[in-house]
């Protein structure tokens, strides 16, 4: 550390402890290798080697080749005489590789952006089970469009990044610390006052809420009868205890559950009839008229017209369905999309 500040430190790191700095504080000077540092064998104490032509002086004494111990607070001139020569005072920072309390973590400021604004988090909550992050009044004025103009006041909000049928939402105190951490390295994507007085307004998450679906006790399947040997699906598949078109479901047979009923088939990857390649969504109708099953056989399956090729859908409106159930959403973009598709 230089005694005069018009000049800077010198940092000396543990893998290069040659010391290139001025010597002298003539304008335009050179800097010139003239001293060697290493650390000592404590924390607090270190040796210092001259490397000029000339000799150093360090804490008074005059040093030529030999190796001298110093300590913080030790006085180090690079020349004979202190006139004419810089004073550095010799000081030690901790290893920031073993200082705790220095650790950084390395993140992209695109990864701490809300999906609805666009801007770095305010207040951040967390969605599950898909663990998005949002700001707070963002996700709240979602959730409340969502509630307010969805037909089925049972059915669940969407995540508003992935569809996701979200399930409980949540202040995240850990993410609102990195949040505050980068408006004090960024301050430029600070909002704006009003901007924050408005996401506030709209905030209603202030601690954990459970979302989901209610159970419905009107849907096209009934409940099974309560009996100790009843399984664990709310509607049971109807290939379970009875065969058709030459296939019954063995006691283990892994099921999946219709997004349109909520009831279960049995799991048959080999056929394209059971999922949409669009929305990844399971749909049981159309498998259960392939394997000759219908309504006058039983009444616990949906519909054919639920899922049929996109070739022999005349589409005269919107499906309430669209953008994950979610009506804001699609009031807002999903007309423009459908007017690119016919154009195209």
């Amino acid at each position: 550390v230089p005694a005069d500040s018009a000049y800077p430190e010198v940092a000396v790191a543990e893998g290069d402890a040659v010391v290139c700095s001025l010597v002298a504080p003539a304008a335009g000077g050179e800097e010139l290798a003239w001293c060697e540092i290493r650390r000592g064998g404590d924390a607090s104490s270190a040796t210092i080697r001259n490397l000029s032509s000339d000799a150093i002086i360090v804490d008074g004494r005059v040093i030529q080749q030999e190796l001298v111990d110093i300590k913080p607070g030790s006085k180090i001139v690079p020349g004979p005489q202190e006139e004419g020569h810089l004073v550095y005072t010799f000081d030690i920072t901790a290893a920031k590789d073993h200082d705790k309390n220095n650790v950084k973590i390395l993140l992209d400021i695109e990864n701490a952006k809300c999906s609805i604004c666009l801007n770095l988090w305010h207040d951040v909550v967390t969605v599950a089970p898909c663990f998005h992050n949002f700001c707070n009044g963002c996700f709240s004025e979602w959730l409340r469009r969502s509630s307010s103009k969805s037909r089925d006041k049972s059915q669940s909000a969407a995540c508003p990044q992935c569809r996701t049928s979200v399930q409980s939402v949540g202040r995240n105190h850990f993410l609102h610390n990195i949040e505050e951490a980068i408006l004090q390295a960024f301050s430029s994507l600070q909002r704006s006052d009003d901007e924050i007085a408005l996401l506030e307004s709209y905030a209603s998450v202030k601690s954990n809420l459970v979302l989901g679906k209610q159970k419905n006790q009107s849907r096209k399947r009934p409940l099974p009868p309560a009996s100790d040997e009843s399984n664990d699906a709310e509607f049971p598949c109807p290939q379970c205890g009875t065969e058709f078109a030459g296939f019954r479901c063995s006691p283990r047979a892994a099921h999946i559950q219709c997004n349109g009923c909520g009831g279960m088939m049995p799991a048959r990857p080999n056929t394209s009839i059971q999922k949409c390649l669009g929305c990844d969504g399971s749909f049981c109708g159309a498998y259960w008229y392939s394997q000759g099953v219908n309504s006058s056989h039983c009444n616990l399956i949906c519909n054919q017209e639920t899922f049929r090729m996109i070739s022999q859908h005349h589409i005269s409106r919107l499906p309430d369905t669209l953008h994950g159930g979610n009506p804001y959403e699609k009031d807002k973009g999903a007309y423009r999309n459908l007017a690119k598709r016919c154009k195209l």
